[in-house]
């Protein structure tokens, strides 16, 4: 009760300060009540009007002007910035941060996978902002959601669809595209305004206890890989090198043949010309091969020759085989 004199004394003041301001005074007031909801929007932001708490309208990068408060509100959310989201592993806010400063959370870094092996997963979700929104209103705790469900995407990825060796080896590229899909897929389901940028494996590595006998398994099979390689290298190198040579050979053994036949055939042709005269003329004929053959021969040969009429106590070596006489 003590207060009720006091409460009534500040009312009357005020109602005298403003009777005092008069018409211009009440003017400029409304008009500074009214300048307070000017606002700008940044060009990589997108503002949300909320008139009494309820979404209103969206606005773009620039200068915009709203009902001051408590009427409406506006709500500035950067739509175009890269968001990072880490899985299984806390790294250093510091840009020089080197694999040494990474924290690993076995909570969420240890999977289960498709053949009941169990390993250590570090991934990096990337992600923007696509619908705002969506993102204020549909999402009670949108950094917690996100996380879970990209933590829950990648479990079902590894557990379904891989075994430990794919993983290890050749599988990292699966993994981080349908971890993409099915998470871009759960996000959409829960309409969160989120897109989905690109999902990364940063570690796969099996537990301590084993990680020595995986590396040789690892080992081991890129030496499969590589001796694989270098037969594919050898065979195509030799491959061409024999064909090459056996159609060589075809050619060689082709032209030799043809040259046989065209032989072959002059031969007969001779023979033919030869016997037709030989027909029409046999001891001319016969007597000419006999010189010619004689020509062929003698050169090689040593020659004796006798006089023809020193015939007695000389022996006829060759009776006319080789003798001149």
């Amino acid at each position: 009760m003590s207060n009720e004199p006091n409460i009534k004394n500040e009312l009357q003041r005020v109602l005298k300060f403003v009777k005092g301001l008069g018409f211009f005074g009440i003017i400029i007031v409304l008009g500074l009540y009214l300048a307070t909801g000017i606002y700008t929007v940044g060009p990589d932001e997108e503002g949300t009007v909320l008139t009494f708490g309820k979404y209103n309208r969206s606005t773009k990068s620039g200068v915009h002007w709203r009902m001051p408060s408590p009427i409406e509100e506006v709500i500035k959310v950067k739509v175009t910035k890269v968001n990072r989201l880490e899985i299984g592993f806390r790294s250093s806010n510091s840009r020089t941060t080197t694999s040494s400063e990474y924290k690993t959370v076995e909570e969420e870094a240890l999977m289960l996978t498709g053949d009941e092996n169990i390993l250590f997963v570090n991934a990096i979700v990337q992600y923007k902002i696509k619908d705002v929104k969506q993102y204020l209103f549909n999402l009670k705790n949108p950094a917690k959601m996100i996380k879970d469900t990209s933590e829950a995407s990648l479990r079902e990825v590894v557990g379904q669809a891989m075994n430990l060796e794919e993983i290890l080896t050749t599988g990292k590229g699966v993994i981080q595209e349908k971890t993409k899909v099915k998470l871009q897929m759960l996000l959409d389901k829960y309409k969160s305004g989120i897109f989905v940028m690109n999902v990364q494996l940063q570690d796969v590595q099996p537990p301590k206890q084993v990680n020595a006998a995986f590396k040789d398994v690892a080992s081991a099979k890129e030496d499969k890989i590589r001796y694989i390689n270098e037969a594919n290298g050898y065979k195509n190198d030799v491959i061409p090198k024999a064909r090459g040579k056996a159609t060589e050979d075809i050619n060689n053994a082709t032209a030799y043949e043809q040259k046989r036949i065209k032989e072959a055939q002059g031969d007969v042709a001779r023979f033919l010309e030869m016997n037709k005269k030989y027909e029409l003329g046999k001891e001319v004929t016969r007597t000419r091969l006999y010189l010619e053959t004689l020509e062929e021969v003698l050169p090689n040969m040593d020659k004796v020759i006798i006089d023809g009429e020193l015939k007695s106590g000389i022996l006829n070596i060759l009776n006319g085989e080789g003798v001149v006489k």
